[in-house]
């Protein structure tokens, strides 16, 4: 799948994102300077997302990276060149993974790597990027393992770390419900162990009655997670700490409805979009707690903020079969604004190195997607994404989400 693309920070549409822009920090290279993938007239980047299996839903942030970039190209776009963007389909599967990298790192040829999703896929090439340098940027997993600057320089997340997130979520459970019994469903992958280690591990320093009765698996193959539920529902947890992602996050928050079951529900910002919880039924995601630090695309509260108005008149002109409250969607615009501005800042200095540089010094850059207070905190010596986050609550409508953020 080859699409062209394109961007500039202008009108329209861009303008909302141009407003938010802090000030370019980069240097314009005395002389132009290039690796693969760049040229006076060019520059290749490359994804690898599940367009089709059971993760198939998050197919959508490369199809906003294509519209994206087409509508950058149309304006001109990043310094002069256009972008030719590459969203390969990976299924989620690993080995699919390997093989769609390697065509795009060798076949290919692009500059660089962005936005590509999920824990194993991008394990089983975090190896082989390094080993090339090739920057595998804003990854759509918060894993630990992407903050390793000084073993893999090259690899950086773009969610939240899972490991943050999970001591949040904990020390609220210690907070409010300081005798729980927590029962808990978590992907049985990297993934999922990235959420359960840390959440466990503030329990057992708190010294509380807080504990964990029951953990129940799913792989993303299982096609329903209904035995699990059961199982956690007749264990007397009344806590619920849910590590899954796509369908299994729609399937578990209606199970826990249809069983009756009233637990304090906890679920990872990754699966707190409004698609997700639509398909579980909103009354159904009543009073959930999830940990947030970005806007809600649609209908709402940021319906008339200016990052999600320049996102809307996106979809309607380029992605129109997307929902306007597709939330996945919206942080894949995030994502592919944050790449175009760390290109930007390359300036004439288009080599993977450079690239780098520029996205490791970009702290303090607000994303689009993200909420009013939340910003990249990268530096070179420290790839935690972002650092503030907020405690949030859904009412059935709508995230509440807390005054006041929580810094780690």
């Amino acid at each position: 799948m080859k699409k062209q693309t394109r961007r500039e920070f202008g009108a329209t549409v861009i303008s909302a994102v141009a407003a938010s822009v802090l000030p370019a920090p980069f240097v314009w290279a005395a002389e132009k300077k290039y690796d693969a993938g760049a040229s006076d007239t060019e520059i290749k980047l490359g994804q690898t997302v599940p367009h089709s299996g059971p993760g198939s839903l998050y197919g959508v942030l490369g199809r906003v990276g294509e519209a994206y970039f087409q509508m950058l190209n149309e304006r001109g776009g990043i310094n002069g060149r256009k972008v030719t963007f590459f969203t390969l389909d990976d299924a989620y599967s690993a080995p699919k993974c390997v093989e769609a990298t390697r065509r795009l790192v060798e076949q290919e040829e692009v500059l660089a790597l962005y936005g590509s999703l999920g824990t194993a896929p991008q394990t089983a090439v975090h190896k082989y990027l390094n080993s090339k340098g090739v920057p595998q940027l804003l990854l759509n997993t918060g894993a630990s393992k992407w903050n390793d600057p000084k073993n893999y320089k090259w690899t950086m997340a773009g969610l939240p770390l899972y490991p943050t997130e999970a001591r949040i979520l904990a020390k609220h459970v210690v907070n409010v419900k300081p005798n729980a019994k927590i029962g808990i469903l978590y992907q049985n992958d990297d993934f999922g162990r990235d959420f359960l280690g840390p959440f466990k591990k503030v329990l057992a320093d708190a010294g509380g009655s807080a504990q964990v009765i029951m953990e129940q698996t799913y792989d993303l193959t299982d096609p329903t997670v209904d035995s699990q539920l059961i199982n956690l529902s007749k264990s007397g947890a009344d806590v619920f700490y849910n590590i899954t992602t796509g369908k299994a996050t729609s399937q578990s928050i209606r199970k826990v409805a249809e069983l009756g079951w009233k637990p304090l529900q906890l679920l990872s910002a990754g699966s707190t979009g409004r698609s997700i919880l639509s398909a579980a039924g909103f009354e159904n995601a009543k009073d959930i707690v999830a940990i947030r630090y970005a806007k809600e695309a649609g209908p709402g509260r940021w319906e008339k903020d200016p990052d999600s108005m320049a996102f809307e008149e996106l979809r309607k002109k380029y992605l129109p079969n997307v929902d306007p409250d597709n939330t996945i969607a919206f942080a894949g615009y995030g994502q592919v604004a944050s790449m175009a501005e760390i290109l930007r800042r390359c300036g004439d200095e288009l080599t993977r190195a450079n690239v780098l540089k520029q996205a490791t010094t970009l702290a303090g850059f607000h994303s689009p997607f993200f909420l009013d207070g939340v910003n990249y905190s990268y530096t070179p010596d420290d790839y935690t994404p972002m650092k503030t986050l907020y405690i949030s609550i859904f009412d059935g409508k709508d995230w509440q989400i807390s005054d006041r953020p929580v810094v780690e």
